[in-house]
């Protein structure tokens, strides 16, 4: 499965060949040479290029217009931004790194982590101070081992009280001490007396090299006599794929009948853990279309005039010859909040117009786009990278359009029952009373049944200002593994020039 698809940007030319203009020994380029990556590889690949006049291929008359342009840029990450397309509205998740190394860690589900997953909030009746609530604690890490549990909170690190100024530098240490407190409501129903109560008790945490597996928590419960599985679903990480499929063949030996896939903290990954995924729901859609993909004109017509099937992928029963434990559902409930994005929203835009999907939560990120990265290689791929520096793209390639066509929700996926997580009281993850869940089980139980949602006063004191995803390099992402057949190769380049 890893290779089901083309991906285009393993095109092998040089950079020479996507340039507007040549550069030669006789006629040298002085422009930075990393800014001639980040040019050269956003005009090759950039889902929006059409909308970006200086990513036109004949935006530059001359080599030295040319040079003098890069040149104009005090560094890689300022041009990169200045070719975004709207980058509040339309382009908000194309990013650049210095590092390529830790961003390739990070896609394998490697990072460096203490194990807190937090959100931040502004402390009532304040602009500028912050507490953290903590949403998840991953296992075998240095904050499950120091005792530090799901809805503690925290309004300082190493005695500094937490700020909308401090907050980066003291959360990004590789060590610090974190300081708990408690929410103190006075006693009244009003939020203007709220107060953040020091409570003197201190946890030590240590970030080291962490894998973190995805599938968090898995369970079965019994409802009305049915049995109904439970996976919680953190990240759609490749590495992964084979013990997910182990955790659906356990839901299929149980004759499970019902499955709430829980996907609020998840951001993210890759796209053909995403068909897997769906596929393992269903079962029985194999070849039916999953989704459909718009590129930018020149690789829209590319693909187009070669095969357009290049551009759809489809449902599977099978991971690489390894056979898919699907479960063929025809509802399934999943539970995702505005922290849940890009692949997390495509199997939901995906699954919509075959099966009942149920959508438990907030509007989602609103992100259906994906990106696949570029290295400062002669066909922009991680094989003779340039060893002078680590610099790399992750920028969008194409924007993924389900069966029906439906795309561009740029205010997210609008949930079928309304709920918010009840940040002061946030239960246990896979307790069958934690309030996201126990509405899905509800709803199994007495789908007639009507669910207010479930946001108390308190909590509408508390302004959400950013959750741990949002330290991630791959915060948000959505990203693709493909290879391009050697036939579209040949055509394309043929035809670009």
């Amino acid at each position: 499965m890893k290779n089901y698809k083309a991906l285009i940007l393993l095109i092998v030319v040089s950079f020479l060949t996507f340039s507007c203009f040549e550069d030669n020994d006789d006629n040298q380029i002085t422009g930075n040479s990393i800014n001639d990556f980040v040019w050269k590889g956003m005009n090759f690949i950039y889902l929006y290029k059409d909308n970006v006049p200086n990513l036109a291929n004949d935006a530059f008359n001359s080599d030295e217009a040319y040079a003098n342009y890069l040149n104009g840029f005090s560094s890689p990450e300022d041009l990169f931004e200045s070719l975004i397309y709207h980058r509040q509205t339309v382009d908000k998740f194309s990013w650049i790194v210095d590092d390529y190394i830790a961003l390739e860690q990070q896609f394998a589900g490697v990072s460096t982590s203490d194990g807190m997953m937090f959100n931040l909030f502004l402390q009532p009746n304040s602009n500028t101070q912050l507490i953290g609530i903590v949403t998840m604690v991953l296992p075998n890490t240095s904050a499950s081992s120091n005792g530090l549990v799901r809805g503690d909170i925290f309004s300082g690190i190493n005695g500094t009280p937490l700020t909308i100024n401090n907050y980066i530098s003291l959360l990004n240490s590789n060590a610090y001490t974190l300081n708990l407190a408690n929410y103190n409501d006075n006693g009244t129903s009003t939020t203007s007396d709220d107060t953040i109560v020091p409570r003197n008790i201190s946890i030590n945490l240590t970030k080291v090299q962490y894998t973190e597996n995805p599938i968090f928590n898995t369970n079965i419960f019994n409802v009305g006599g049915e049995n109904v599985g439970y996976l919680m679903y953190n990240g759609f990480t490749a590495n992964f794929d084979e013990q997910l499929n182990d955790a659906f063949a356990t839901f299929k030996s149980n004759n499970v009948q019902h499955l709430v896939l829980d996907l609020r903290y998840n951001s993210g990954g890759s796209v053909n853990s995403a068909i897997l995924l769906s596929s393992m729901i269903t079962g029985q859609f194999t070849g039916e279309v999953f989704l459909t993909e718009q590129w930018n004109s020149e690789f829209q017509a590319a693909f187009e005039n070669e095969n357009p099937e290049l551009l759809i992928s489809r449902f599977v029963n099978n991971d690489d010859g390894r056979t898919l434990n699907s479960l063929n559902l025809q509802k399934v409930y999943v539970i995702a909040l505005e922290s849940s994005a890009s692949a997390s929203e495509l199997v939901i835009n995906a699954l919509d117009p075959y099966i009942n999907v149920i959508h438990i939560g907030e509007n989602t990120a609103g992100k259906y786009q994906a990106s696949t990265t570029i290295y400062d290689s002669p066909d922009f791929t991680r094989q003779g990278a340039n060893p002078s520096h680590s610099y790399a793209m992750q920028p969008l390639i194409f924007k993924s359009l389900n069966k029906v066509g439906r795309t561009d929700y740029f205010n997210g996926l609008t949930p079928d029952i309304q709920l918010s997580e009840s940040y002061l009281d946030l239960g246990v993850i896979g307790d069958e009373n934690e309030t996201l869940l126990a509405a899905a089980l509800a709803d199994i139980q007495n789908p007639t049944a009507k669910l207010s949602p479930i946001k108390s006063e308190k909590e509408a004191s508390l302004t959400l200002f950013k959750d741990s995803n949002s330290f991630k390099p791959l915060h948000n992402d959505m990203y693709v593994d493909k290879k391009l057949p050697s036939g579209l190769l040949s055509k394309f380049i043929i035809e670009k020039n």
